[in-house]
């Protein structure tokens, strides 16, 4: 657990790292999780100890958000002025989110089908 929390860490640090040295206006957290999904994607296998203790901070993630809503709370009054940009833009990006799920599940599944479908005929 310990280990699989240092490797997090660790990379959070690499994408706060890289995002400062370029100079870009994104997330250090969101970089240094997209060079954890390079370097898994290219090792090609997820470590035993990597998935239990993903597991268990996905058991638990809403603990994870309970800060953020508490400092959420310490803006209650802009919230309050400002209430109609903060709920479109969180319907706008759910909706997005929505979308962008269905076209790359059915891109996904165009792409099973077609594997599979070349199989049947190599078979044939």
């Amino acid at each position: 657990m310990l280990q699989a929390l240092l490797v997090l860490l660790v990379f959070q640090w690499l994408g706060q790292v890289l995002v400062t040295a370029l100079g870009i206006p994104f997330p250090g957290a969101l970089a240094g999780t997209l060079l954890l999904l390079i370097a898994l994607l290219y090792k090609r296998t997820l470590p035993m100890w990597l998935e239990q203790s993903g597991h268990f901070l996905l058991q638990n993630m809403m603990l994870l958000f309970i800060p953020t809503i508490a400092g959420v709370m310490l803006h209650f009054d802009r919230l309050s002025r400002e209430w109609l940009p903060f709920v479109l833009s969180c319907v706008v990006g759910a909706a997005l989110t929505l979308v962008a799920t269905a076209l790359t599940f059915k891109w996904m599944m165009g792409r099973e089908r077609a594997r599979h479908g070349s199989a049947v005929e190599d078979e044939a």
